[in-house]
């Protein structure tokens, strides 16, 4: 199942272009405020503040930063942009260990002795790449070996069907669907079956794309999770929400909301290529509490990676 871990060294060039944006607008400003400094003071931490700030890294997480770097930096003699540069790696990588979840062996691998077939669960706004995501996790699963079923349950409007058909031909996976306006927990259970009788391993369930009233939201998921526990017990496994990184600020508060309407088990952060606010996956991840599992990276079937916290930070502030 390791077919992803022959492509390291393309996944972190892959890794490094989409976060091209992040580097050369924002981040670049860094190397502007530690030029010519031997030692951590009060201004260049007023502007390595700011810098993450902007970034949306996110007020609380910078403050956690800045404090580390305070704390590091009374320890350690800092000496130029190289040592803090790796200071910045260690801190920001030990800051996000510490919230939970894996780093990501960079593969798509099913948890050890997960039961089959494994259930996810995907919810989010419309325009944040939901389906889209789905599509791209359906074949990263497939390359990776794995028997992939799509259900599309989000069955309020004709064009998230069609994404989801397209996408799975593109994956070459199956589709459960129904006729426009069906109810989504039904959608569900007859995947779930269909998945069981065909001996699949791994699931993925789309959702309704709207968040206009939390109750409502909360109903239908609830529903949605109660008949596929008819199925597969335990199901889903994981409930992913999707956020647009380009947002900002936005996603934060998207985090926030369905955080409330449902338990969210993972994140994946999409359209990170196109941006320079690449900071709010530190924030998210720092915050809420909940893993980031996966990043979007570009338009490609290939181009969402399992996130890994410490190459991601690399890929930010290490030395080129």
């Amino acid at each position: 199942m390791g077919f992803f871990s022959l492509f390291s060294k393309e996944k972190k060039q892959t890794l490094d272009k989409g976060l091209e944006k992040t580097k050369e607008g924002v981040w670049g400003r860094l190397k502007r405020a530690v030029a010519g400094r031997r030692t951590i003071d009060d201004d260049f931490l007023d502007q390595l503040e700011e810098i993450f700030i902007t970034s949306d890294v996110g007020a609380e997480t910078t403050l956690r930063i800045i404090e580390r770097i305070q704390a590091r930096a009374a320890r350690d003699k800092y000496m130029g942009e190289r040592e803090l540069n790796e200071m910045l790696v260690e801190e920001i990588s030990d800051l996000l260990a510490e919230n939970g979840g894996e780093g990501g062996s960079g593969d798509f691998c099913l948890p050890a002795g997960s039961s089959k077939p494994y259930v996810i669960m995907v919810v989010g706004v419309n325009g944040v790449g939901k389906t889209t995501t789905i599509g791209k996790l359906a074949y990263g699963y497939k390359q990776a070996g794995y028997k992939v079923m799509l259900g599309a349950a989000d069955t309020f409007r004709a064009a998230a069907v069609e994404q989801l058909d397209e996408w799975g031909r593109r994956a070459d996976v199956p589709v459960v669907k129904q006729q426009l306006g069906s109810d989504a927990a039904a959608v569900a259970f007859d995947t779930l079956q269909s998945a069981v009788a065909n001996g699949m391993d791994v699931v993925i369930i789309d959702t309704a794309g709207r968040l206009h009233n939390k109750k409502g939201l909360m109903d239908e998921l609830t529903k949605i999770k109660r008949v596929m526990e008819r199925v597969v017990p335990g199901a889903p496994q994981e409930v992913l929400l999707v956020l647009d990184g380009s947002t900002g600020q936005n996603a934060f508060e998207q985090a926030r909301q369905f955080s409330a309407a449902t338990q969210v088990t993972d994140l994946a952060v999409t359209k990170l290529d196109g941006t320079a606010r690449g900071g709010v996956v530190i924030g998210i991840s720092d915050q809420f509490k909940i893993p980031v599992k996966y990043i979007g990276l570009g338009e490609g079937i290939g181009d969402l990676q399992v996130f890994n916290k410490r190459e991601f930070v690399e890929s930010l502030f290490a030395n080129r």
